[in-house]
């Protein structure tokens, strides 16, 4: 892995630093001294500890001279108990790590409480594949999803035109599911999946003779998984949504079934702790 490719990333960057209004006051910001000082990153947390490439192109967003902190990336994905006391320990200008501190933290706290909880979903539900959802918090799409696949997850769309996907809505608008799935063929994406939503085991049949494929079972029960799973053809896949829970997933991952996707996996993840110290050198 490699530092360069948060660069892309400076819009993102940008805006939350002018979130945190460091233009307001120019002689703090000239006057705050630049001398190096070690920067001490506590884990205090039982934790897989995902974002460092971010953390740290944080804080050379703001230099002039950015540092390298290669050597750091060894720490991506590793899992981490408190009672271990662990630290990671890097220097930066005073200037820089105070500037940069809660902006490099909050993202890094975010990543790894989404990585942590992936974990323990993927760690319940395998060999069933646990994907993501489009629920993720405005603004920090790409790291939350970059996250689940450090938790060992899978992501499913980035945005609404990765694949094509039938969902009530479309069916209400379009009078069912023969008319929404002429729809999207209508617009002949050769190479462009098609997924459908379904309730029940007769939009299986209906929309399988329509010629699709892929089928996400919304709110179904493990007894009508079971029922979904004994017509399942070759070439078929099923993604079971809705109301998928950390306390609940164990019961989705059924023999037949392909993935389990799950919102709550970005949104209800319980924030890990972190935290960063200055010592003088």
């Amino acid at each position: 892995m490699s530092l360069n490719f948060p660069l892309m990333f400076d819009d993102h960057l940008k805006f939350y630093f002018a979130e945190d209004e460091l233009n307001k006051n120019l002689k703090y910001l000239t006057t705050l001294p630049s001398e190096m000082v070690t920067c001490h990153l506590k884990i205090k947390d039982d934790l897989i500890l995902a974002g460092l490439p971010i953390f740290f192109a944080t804080f050379n967003y703001l230099s002039d001279k950015p540092l390298s902190f290669e050597q750091f990336l060894e720490f991506e994905g590793k899992r981490f108990s408190k009672d271990d006391k662990k630290e990671i320990t890097f220097e930066l200008p005073f200037n820089i790590a105070l500037s940069g501190e809660r902006i490099a933290l909050n993202l890094l706290q975010r990543m790894s409480s989404v990585a942590t909880f992936t974990s323990k979903l993927v760690d319940i539900a395998t060999p069933v594949k646990v994907l993501d959802t489009r629920k993720t918090t405005p603004g920090l799409r790409t790291f939350e999803k970059y996250a689940v696949t450090v938790g060992g997850g899978n992501n499913h769309r980035f945005s609404q035109l990765d694949c094509f996907m039938i969902k009530d809505n479309h069916k209400v608008f379009f009078g069912g599911v023969k008319g929404a799935v002429d729809y999207y063929k209508s617009l002949v994406s050769f190479y462009m999946p098609l997924i459908m939503e379904v309730h029940s085991l007769d939009e299986i049949k209906e929309g399988r003779e329509c010629g699709v494929e892929h089928f996400l079972l919304d709110n179904f029960s493990p007894n009508d998984i079971a029922k979904a799973v004994a017509i399942k053809k070759d070439a078929m896949t099923y993604e079971v949504s809705g109301g998928v829970t950390f306390e609940n997933i164990a019961g989705y991952a059924i023999d037949g079934i392909d993935a389990i996707s799950s919102g709550a996996i970005i949104y209800n993840a319980p924030t890990v702790d972190l935290s960063m110290k200055i010592s003088r050198k």
